[in-house]
């Protein structure tokens, strides 16, 4: 069910901002209708959304027995249900119907810090024509940047370059060593491999899709041709500049304790060395997918949106297949020390 915009604008603290930042957490808003008795939340839930009523009235419960009334129509009304997670209170509908909003918490931040930011005289990269920011608002969508800081915004856009391209140009060619990280501005490419001896597009980008950060995070050379298609802009990191905002919170690792606890809870284990290396040791019950093949073959042996625990010989690969598969929308866990450190924890655990 759609959200009208008009709903965001009596709404604090979304009334402050810019129209176009409004109708595009309008997009992502959900709306939801519940009846009398009905839980919104309850005490102790961790969820990841901030919660506006709508419509109706709440009663909201807290465990030492105060009860408070949230009504939609009331002064207060305007505001969120309070955002403690795990929630605080449990929020039950005493009207005979109540209609919710719910918007994701992070990505709500990450929209106010840049609405405010990107109001600054000295700010350079807003783009006044009609959906000039698109291409803002689908970076900080990007299930990879869900981890980064709201403070690391600021800094990003004040580090990037941008470039200007033109159509059939290659920006970055397969083999060649990594310089910069990239975020498509304005303008389409596609993206090439070489394989089975061939190059083969395995990709199309476009506003707001991101490329590059494979060979940063791996310490490899690139894995991909990418070529202009149409003429546009690209904004660009150094590698300086990638490893001091985006690479440490990029990155999820786990300890070899940890990694084993996910796995028996449900995690898959991807092992993201050559087949070659897999075969000749790996750990027991782990999936082989090659880091160059893993846009490629992930979705045929893993569930889309599932918990992965991910692993190389020493974390470099790891690295990059971690923050390729959070773009894909994986949940995503690096194994910190790779195979060599699960395998030491695998021998002293076992039996002498």
């Amino acid at each position: 069910m759609p959200v009208p915009v008009t709903e965001l604008a009596r709404l604090f603290p979304l009334e402050s901002l810019r129209q176009e930042t409004r109708e595009q957490l309008a997009r992502e808003a959900v709306l939801a209708e519940y009846g009398r008795n009905e839980n919104v939340f309850e005490a102790g839930d961790l969820d990841e959304d901030t919660i506006y009523l709508l419509d109706g009235e709440l009663r909201c419960a807290y465990p030492d027995g105060r009860n408070v009334a949230h009504i939609a129509t009331a002064p207060h009304g305007r505001y969120s249900l309070n955002d403690a997670v795990p929630r605080r209170f449990t929020a039950k509908v005493v009207s005979s119907r109540a209609k919710v909003m719910r918007i994701d918490r992070r990505y709500l931040e990450k929209l106010i810090t840049w609405d405010q930011l990107s109001r600054d005289e000295n700010y350079r990269h807003f783009g006044s024509a009609a959906g000039g920011n698109d291409w803002v608002f689908r970076l900080l969508r990007a299930p990879a940047f869900a981890r980064l800081p709201t403070g690391n915004i600021e800094k990003m856009f004040q580090l990037f370059e941008p470039v200007a391209v033109k159509p059939s140009e290659i920006v970055m060619r397969e083999g060649d060593p990594a310089d910069y990280f990239y975020v498509v501005r304005s303008g389409t490419a596609s993206v090439s491999k070489y394989l089975d001896g061939a190059p083969q597009v395995v990709a199309y980008l476009r506003e707001g899709d991101t490329f590059g950060e494979d060979a940063l995070l791996s310490n490899l050379p690139r894995n991909a041709t990418v070529r202009m298609m149409q003429g546009g802009q690209l904004m660009r990191l150094s590698r300086e500049a990638f490893e001091a905002v985006l690479k440490p919170p990029m990155l999820s690792w786990v300890l070899p304790a940890d990694a084993a606890r996910l796995v028996q809870q449900g995690a898959a284990l991807l092992d993201v060395r050559m087949p070659e290396e897999h075969a000749q040791r790996a750990i027991d019950g782990s999936v082989n997918v090659p880091l160059y093949r893993l846009r490629e073959d992930v979705g045929s042996v893993l569930e889309p949106g599932s918990r992965v625990v991910v692993y190389c010989n020493t974390g470099e690969r790891s690295a990059a297949a971690a923050f390729v598969l959070k773009r894909l929308g994986y949940e995503v866990s690096a194994l910190h020390g790779g195979l060599g450190a699960m395998l030491r924890l695998l021998a002293a655990q076992a039996p002498a």
